[in-house]
């Protein structure tokens, strides 16, 4: 990864921060772009997972849409150039100041997670003389075999409209005249790394929309949602998702017609692989049970992750070439037992002020940081061949 190859100018840094890689950004971009274009798909980025300004004005530059979950991603997404064409607002929880503001701002399309919700964008368009694009996000009740934290489809979720309510949201949508129901969409969850997931979403898909264009409904676009995963443990050897294969599956397995718009919220899988977050070795001990304890300047105020969903990241010591290798603990600086990278991971020795990198940071990482402990939000590196922009 990137971090070993300019580990001099690293140390030259202070730390915690987070460093991407802007030209493995670029190429996953036109990866992503190659692969979906081939079929005509349309991709919104999923804001949430990284909203670093040098991070977004470079998809903006490579075509894509937002997709966004609070009115601010919305705001942001505008005033970032996107055409309120190109944004999509989802989220299960939507404000009346959010929902009047993306009317007027003539987004592509609502994706509403409830009957009363839809209730809802009816009558404030009604009370501005505008109408609202809409799409039902709808719950497909599909396993995404996957974290239970970022499970998003199935029964039990608080996400999307329940297929036992259907019926009762078809009859009722029509009479509502301040809407246009455009379209339908899904979204299973995250990390998704059994692709084979995406073939049982299709034919939920197909089925659905199927109900829908029987009982009337003209629908112009199918939104897929996103979830394809990334490679947290070997990053080095697979720096770019299979953007070919996860579009093929929709290619040959979604039946809604050629004059239908596919649309997907990809997230993870365009910035993932392109962050690491650097963090410098403050102490290191042994502690009571005998087992060495590294501490570094980051934490969990920087990258949840780990301590949020026991999640895995490859760590590497940028200075531990030639040591002998030992057994670590790898913690923070906040005063919780969950701040806590790694346990027992082997690394070569660690020593104070040793630079090490955490990879596959690039998605909900920065994203999802705070200022819990007072700590101060973390600065990013852009690196790009010959410059840097910090």
């Amino acid at each position: 990864m990137l971090s070993s190859k300019i580990k001099e100018r690293l140390h030259q840094e202070r730390t915690p921060l987070y460093l991407y890689d802007m030209d493995l950004l670029r190429r996953t971009l036109e990866s992503a772009r190659e692969a979906s274009g081939r079929y005509g798909y349309k991709v919104h980025y999923a804001l949430k997972a990284n909203f670093d300004p040098v991070i977004v004005e470079c998809i903006h530059d490579h075509g894509f849409g937002t997709d966004c979950v609070s009115g601010n991603e919305v705001r942001y997404s505008i005033e970032c150039g996107f055409a309120p064409s190109d944004v999509v607002y989802a989220g299960v929880g939507k404000t009346d100041e959010e929902i009047e503001y993306a009317i007027r701002q003539q987004i592509f399309a609502f994706n509403c997670e409830s009957r009363q919700e839809m209730r809802v964008i009816n009558d404030i368009a009604a009370g501005i003389g505008m109408k609202a694009d809409v799409a039902f996000r709808l719950n497909p009740d599909v396993d995404p075999l996957t974290h239970k934290g970022i499970s998003t489809g199935q029964a039990d979720s608080k996400f999307g409209i329940s297929y036992k309510e259907i019926d009762e949201i078809a009859a009722e949508a029509g009479s509502l005249n301040n809407i246009n129901i455009t379209g339908i969409h899904f979204h299973i969850g995250s990390q998704i790394t059994e692709l084979k997931v995406f073939e049982y979403l299709c034919r939920r898909a197909n089925t659905l929309f199927e109900y829908f264009v029987s009982r009337g409904f003209d629908l112009k676009h199918i939104n897929l949602g996103g979830g394809l995963g990334i490679d947290y443990n070997r990053p080095e050897e697979h720096p770019i998702p299979d953007f070919e294969t996860y579009f093929d599956i929709f290619a040959r397995n979604l039946n809604v017609g050629k004059d239908t718009e596919v649309h997907f919220e990809l997230g993870r899988s365009l910035v993932g692989q392109c962050g690491e977050f650097i963090s410098r070795v403050l102490f290191t001990k042994i502690n009571s049970a005998g087992k060495n304890v590294a501490l570094l300047d980051g934490s969990m105020t920087e990258l949840i992750r780990p301590a949020l969903y026991q999640s895995h990241h490859s760590i590497e010591n940028l200075d531990g070439a030639g040591r002998r290798e030992s057994q670590y603990t790898i913690g923070g600086t906040v005063c919780e037992s969950t701040d806590t990278f790694a346990r027992g991971i082997t690394l070569p020795e660690l020593r104070r002020g040793d630079l090490v990198s955490i990879k596959t940071a690039g998605a909900y990482g920065s994203a999802m940081a705070s200022r819990y402990n007072m700590h101060e939000l973390p600065r990013a590196l852009h690196w790009e061949r010959q410059t840097e922009n910090i």
